[in-house]
């Protein structure tokens, strides 16, 4: 782990440089990001991975790819109003526990051709074997913090699959200076598996010293 804040500016990151991440590493993002939460991880895998897409769907996954191939995809329902002048504006934009995309995300970082996803809590194997193959990391983004983290939101560019509501619908956004941690990375490192094992371990020698 280094004290050195990494610099990534989304999209079109290499992957050379997310396989030099390691778990710990502090990075700070600048540039195009993509919400997604459930109902769009449970879209894309129906629509692209399991199902044959229409032409329509085919210029959607274009669109976002435009935004994700090489870029960051955020576990995000954000709270969103327009100000005045008619413009968007993001108030509230904590992460989604990223548990819930388990089942999806490993085809999600294939399908679009992530190099990284942000949510809170970790995630599961699946998705650090799809970090490995792929060359994608999972950041760890500040919980309940959500109106700190939507000042970190510079700007609203438009949003894809309007139908599916505010807090479900794929937002691109610029964002500046969004910290995060680095808990998975590309080498099958888990800060979350690591903590789990240890709290595991402290557990046994307390249960075994009331024995």
């Amino acid at each position: 782990m280094s004290d050195k804040i990494i610099k990534l500016t989304p999209p079109n990151i290499d992957e050379k440089t997310i396989r030099a991440l390691k778990k710990g590493d502090m990075v700070s993002i600048t540039g195009t990001i993509v919400t997604g939460r459930d109902v769009a991880h449970k879209y894309l895998k129906d629509t692209f991975v399991i199902n044959q897409p229409n032409d329509t769907e085919k210029q959607i996954l274009a669109d976002l790819k435009k935004h994700l191939s090489g870029g960051i995809l955020y576990h995000c329902g954000p709270v969103v109003v327009k100000d005045e002048s008619g413009k968007m504006r993001f108030t509230a934009a904590g992460p989604t526990t990223s548990i819930r995309e388990e089942p999806y995300e490993y085809d999600v970082i294939k399908l679009l051709g992530l190099r990284g996803v942000i949510g809170k809590g970790g995630m599961g194997q699946k998705t650090l074997k799809g970090c490995q193959e792929f060359g994608a990391v999972y950041l760890h983004a500040i919980g309940g913090a959500a109106a700190y983290t939507a000042a970190k939101v510079t700007e609203v560019h438009g949003m894809i699959k309007k139908e599916f509501g505010t807090p479900e619908a794929f937002w691109i956004i610029e964002v500046k200076d969004f910290q995060c941690i680095v808990t998975m990375d590309s080498h099958g490192a888990s800060l979350h598996e690591e903590i789990l094992q240890s709290s595991k371990k402290v557990q046994e020698e307390l249960n075994a010293s009331f024995a």
